[in-house]
């Protein structure tokens, strides 16, 4: 009854920081100094600590957390960018990500295209995806990844002032299309190299796939990593 009560007030909590951020979305810091190209925007990492799976995340739990069991048997760490709406109906399996090593970073709020988005619409709708976050996990996430790899410079620009880095990839699986299970693995793996970031979602195909893409990992001498300590981070 007591981790109840405490569950509860702990959620309280969180929907005040929500309802706060629809009133302190468009005030902020000044705009960091980065343009598109800058030393904010990743592709890859040149440091190659190992390969990074990315899984951007705004629905199938379930799949959430059976890739999350299919790491666990490899041993693999892997990077969650989530979408802020998916975040907040899912505040246990967000905080289950973290506990059991992975790295939780933003995928923006509502999936929005943010290359049509000026500075401070890009920021208002990353901001409130990372105070979300952040007091779900009591601690600061430090990326972003853009819905639809769709950004400009303001969005590179305001997820800089938030302290966030923002990430692409070097592979797309395209898993949220195809339904094939040998093709989104050759996609993921083919030719694969230390630092790259592998894009991936938690689609039904993706978890039939991951046992064979982390296979590969390991057989090839590779090691499944999160994006921010394959960055050296």
């Amino acid at each position: 009854m007591k981790n109840k009560i405490i569950s509860v007030i702990v959620n309280i909590a969180l929907c005040a920081i929500i309802a706060s951020i629809s009133i302190v979305g468009f005030v902020g810091g000044e705009a960091a100094e980065v343009t598109s190209d800058g030393e904010n925007l990743y592709y890859k990492s040149e440091a190659g600590k190992g390969v990074s799976l990315m899984f951007n995340v705004y629905q199938n739990t379930r799949n959430v957390e059976a890739i999350m069991d299919i790491l666990d048997e490899y041993s693999a760490k892997a990077t969650f960018f989530l979408g802020g709406c998916w975040a907040d109906d899912n505040i246990d399996c967000v905080r289950q990500i973290a506990e059991r090593g992975h790295e939780v970073a933003s995928h923006g709020y509502f999936h929005k295209d943010h290359s049509k988005m000026t500075y401070e619409q890009n920021l208002a709708e990353i901001r409130p995806s990372v105070k979300l976050v952040n007091a779900i996990l009591g601690k600061e996430i430090t990326l972003f990844a853009p819905p639809s790899g769709a950004f400009n410079d303001s969005t590179v620009t305001a997820a800089a002032s938030l302290g966030l880095k923002t990430i692409m990839w070097s592979r797309d699986t395209i898993d949220w299309r195809d339904g094939d299970v040998a093709l989104i693995t050759s996609r993921a793996t083919k030719n694969l190299q230390t630092g790259e970031f592998v894009l991936m979602h938690p689609m039904d195909v993706t978890v039939k796939a991951l046992p064979q893409i982390l296979g590969y990992i390991r057989e090839n001498g590779l090691t499944a990593v999160t994006v921010s300590y394959n960055l050296g981070e």
